[in-house]
C-alpha cells in the first residue's frame, strides 16, 4: 500500500481546504470509509491518523471525527474576513505611512453640514456625473480611456464582479477561468449557481486555444481573467496574447470580464487592457480598495455600448451599488491627488518587499513580479500546501494554500497541492521579514 493512506488523506484535506468540508462536519466512521473506498480498515485508520497530525480533525470518543478547521475556504463572504493569526500573509491590503491623514484631508469637506446632506443620499448604479469623470480619468491607461457614459459603480471590485456576473450568466450556465483564479470568484460562482470552467495557462497568461477549445465542448456564457499581475502567479500577459485572447472571444462571441484591481502596480503600457482590443466584449472591473485601503472603497465597471441598462439592474437587484459618501469621498481622493500619491508609495512598498522575498526566499521555487504584492511559492519535497499551512498557522503566520485558487476538480487542485501564495501587503516590513525567515527555515525541514 505504501503511502495509499497519504493520498486519500491528501484527498481530504483538499475538500477542507477548498470548503467543501466546514469546521465541524462530522467524518464518516472508519469503517464506513474504508467500505466506500475498498480498502483495509487499517489503511483507513492511517488516513483519519495523519488527518489528526495535519491538525485538520479531531477524533472524540463515542462521537466520531470533525474537521476542526479549514486552513482556506473555497471563497470569502463578499466582504472578507481577517484572520486571527499574529502575521497575516493571507489577506491583501496594502497601507503605507501617512495614508490616513491623506485620507482624512479629502474627507474634511464631507464633514461640513451642507455638502454631508447630499453625501449621504442614494446614488443610483451610474453614480454622479463627477463620479464619472473622475473614475475615467483614473482608469485611463495606455492610450486607453474609458467613456464616462460606460462607467458603473458598486460598493467593492468583489461586488462588481458579481454584479457583471450575474448580468451576463443564467443559472447553471459555465464560465471560462484561468485555471488558477481569484478564490472569491468561486464563491459568487456558487451562490449564483454559475459552473466555472478551468482553462489551461502558459507563461503569457490565458491560452486562447484552450478558451476556444473549451468553448466547442459547451457553449461558454462568458470568461473572467486576471490579465494584469494575474493572482496568484503574478503573471501580466503580454501586449500580443492580448490581441489573440481579444480574437478569440471575438471569433466565439462571448463577453470577456477583466479583472484590473491589481493593474494600478503597473507602469501605462503594460497595463492597458483588454477593452483596448475588445472594447465591444470586455466588462473592466477595478476598484480603490487595493489604491485607497479596503474599509471605504468604490468599485469601477466598465460595460460595453448598450450593455449598461442589465448590468445596472443586476448590480441594483444584488445590493451592491455604491454608497453616495464613498462615491463622493473618491471623487475628492481622485481629484486632489491623493490616489495619485498612494499609487506612487504602493509601487515603491510592493517593490520593496519583494526584495524582501528575494532575500529570505533565495533558492526556493518562487514566482513573483518585482512589482506585485504577493508572491507563489511551489513548496520543496515532500511538503504539501495543507501541511505547510498547518505548520505555518502553528507559527502564528497565516498563509493561502494553493488549491484554493484551483478552478475545477481534483485533477486541478491536485496540480496546486505543493504551491502556496503569500500575500504580501498586510504585514508590516520587518514582521514579514521575520515571517519569511521563520517559513524558509520550515520548508528545509521534513514534514
Amino acid at each position: 500500500m505504501g503511502d495509499d493512506y497519504r493520498r486519500f488523506a491528501d484527498r481530504i484535506a483538499a475538500d477542507i481546504a477548498a470548503g467543501r468540508l466546514g469546521p465541524g462536519e462530522r467524518l464518516p466512521p472508519q469503517r464506513v470509509f474504508a467500505r466506500r473506498r475498498g480498502i483495509a480498515a487499517s489503511t483507513a485508520g492511517r488516513v483519519y491518523g495523519e488527518l489528526v497530525r495535519r491538525g485538520l480533525v479531531v477524533g472524540e470518543v463515542g462521537r466520531g471525527t470533525f474537521v476542526r478547521a479549514a486552513p482556506v475556504p473555497s471563497g470569502r463572504p463578499l466582504a472578507e474576513q481577517a484572520t486571527t493569526a499574529p502575521v497575516n500573509l493571507e489577506l491583501n491590503y496594502p497601507s503605507v505611512p501617512g495614508q490616513s491623514e491623506l485620507l482624512a484631508a479629502g474627507l474634511a469637506p464631507l464633514l461640513r453640514p451642507d455638502v454631508l446632506d447630499g453625501a449621504t443620499r442614494t446614488a443610483p448604479a451610474a453614480g454622479t456625473p463627477a463620479a464619472r469623470e473622475a473614475a475615467a480619468a483614473l482608469l485611463a491607461t495606455g492610450g486607453w480611456r474609458p467613456a464616462p457614459d460606460r462607467l458603473l459603480f458598486a460598493g467593492n471590485a468583489r461586488q462588481a464582479i458579481a454584479g457583471v456576473l450575474a448580468a451576463l450568466v443564467r443559472p447553471g450556465g459555465r464560465v471560462g477561468v484561468e485555471w488558477l483564479t481569484y478564490p472569491l470568484v468561486k464563491e459568487i460562482a456558487a451562490r449564483l449557481g454559475i459552473v466555472l470552467v478551468p482553462l489551461a495557462t502558459d507563461e503569457q497568461g490565458l491560452r486562447p486555444d484552450a478558451l476556444a477549445a473549451a468553448h466547442r465542448s459547451a457553449p461558454l456564457s462568458a470568461v473572467y481573467v486576471q490579465p494584469t499581475l494575474h493572482n496568484p502567479t503574478s503573471v501580466t500577459t503580454s501586449e500580443d496574447r492580448r490581441r489573440q485572447l481579444a480574437d478569440a472571444v471575438r471569433d466565439v462571441r462571448i463577453p470577456v470580464v477583466e479583472d484590473r484591481i491589481w493593474s494600478f502596480l503597473c507602469a501605462e503600457e503594460s497595463a492597458r487592457p483588454l477593452a483596448a482590443y475588445a472594447p465591444e466584449r470586455t466588462y473592466v472591473v477595478d476598484g480603490l480598495s487595493k489604491r485607497v485601503a479596503p474599509g471605504l472603497t468604490v468599485g469601477f465597471l466598465v460595460v460595453p455600448g448598450g450593455r449598461d441598462e442589465e448590468t445596472a439592474a443586476a448590480l441594483r437587484s444584488g445590493g451592491w451599488t455604491a454608497g453616495r459618501f464613498a462615491l463622493e469621498a473618491a471623487v475628492r481622493w481622485i481629484g486632489d491627488g491623493t490616489v495619485t500619491r498612494l499609487v506612487a508609495a504602493k509601487r515603491a512598498d510592493a517593490e520593496a518587499r519583494q526584495r524582501l522575498v528575494a532575500q529570505h526566499l533565495d533558492g526556493f521555487a518562487v514566482r513573483a513580479d518585482p512589482r506585485a504584492y504577493f508572491a507563489w511559492w511551489r513548496l520543496p519535497r515532500p511538503w504539501r500546501a495543507d501541511v505547510f499551512a498547518a505548520a505555518a498557522a502553528e507559527r502564528g503566520i497565516a498563509i493561502t494554500p494553493g488549491p484554493a485558487f484551483a478552478a475545477g476538480g481534483r485533477g486541478v487542485e491536485g496540480a496546486a497541492s505543493d504551491c502556496v501564495r503569500l500575500g504580501l501587503a498586510t504585514a508590516a516590513p520587518p514582521e514579514l521579514a521575520r515571517a519569511l525567515r521563520t517559513l524558509a527555515g520550515v520548508a528545509r525541514t521534513r514534514p
